[in-house]
């Protein structure tokens, strides 16, 4: 299966989103004395979630309708490529594929929480308070790579969020993967993993309806957004 298109149209907008930081950056070196490095600017309205709504947001994440739904599209999807092709078709063979994408996102979502919590880093997603379609596009993807480090929030690049999508992948290879898999196929399935993970960001931004809404239990308690001025 080749790269689908969006995965470009995606990498383009995080790449212009960065360069105003990078100019920012840049500027604020030139005309600062210090040689010290500028801190990221705390969000005064961020609260950190606490342990219990962590937890329960690692498990809802896990074994929740949001993977559950996500693994039978993409068995579905994989049943149509006749992907791996050892497995077969029929319910067996999606029930394996179904069995092997569950499997390999509750893998990327332990890693993510595990690596997190050892980083001290709230990799939830949280809502841009900007305006605009782009602004907010531009938020939802990049934000799949930021989290909110210590109790100020500030906005930190997160390696638990970079790492875990191939966390998943890379195990389902070498572990219940035919074993013509290697590490690349890992790596190339790690990706579409990733554009799974922007893809529910862009979800809960522009789909969001409220705290009785389905995709408000992605995120649980936390209502509050984040700041348009971020980027």
């Amino acid at each position: 299966m080749k790269m689908p298109t969006v995965v470009f149209f995606l990498l383009a907008i995080a790449s212009f989103a960065v360069l105003p930081a990078v100019k920012a950056q840049s500027a604020d070196s030139r005309d600062s004395s210090s040689s010290k490095v500028k801190t990221a600017e705390p969000d005064v309205r961020y609260v950190r979630p606490t342990p219990k709504i962590q937890f329960h947001n690692y498990l809802f994440d896990t074994f929740g309708p949001y993977p559950i739904l996500g693994a039978a599209f993409a068995a579905g999807i994989n049943q149509a490529e006749r992907t791996p092709p050892e497995w077969q078709q029929g319910a067996e063979g999606y029930g394996e594929r179904f069995g092997s994408n569950f499997a390999i996102a509750g893998v990327s979502t332990t890693t993510r929480y595990g690596l997190a919590k050892a980083f001290g880093e709230d990799t939830l997603y949280y809502r841009c308070e900007c305006k605009g379609v782009f602004p907010r596009l531009r938020h939802a993807v990049i934000s799949t790579l930021i989290a909110r480090r210590s109790d100020d929030g500030h906005r930190v690049f997160s390696f638990p969020a970079l790492v875990a999508p191939y966390a998943g992948t890379m195990t389902a290879v070498y572990t219940w993967y035919p074993g013509r898999y290697n590490a690349s196929d890992g790596f190339r399935m790690g990706n579409y993993n990733l554009l799974a993970s922007a893809g529910g960001n862009v979800a809960i931004e522009f789909l969001y309806r409220g705290t009785h809404s389905w995709l408000s239990r992605v995120h649980l308690k936390h209502e509050h957004g984040a700041k348009g001025s971020e980027h």
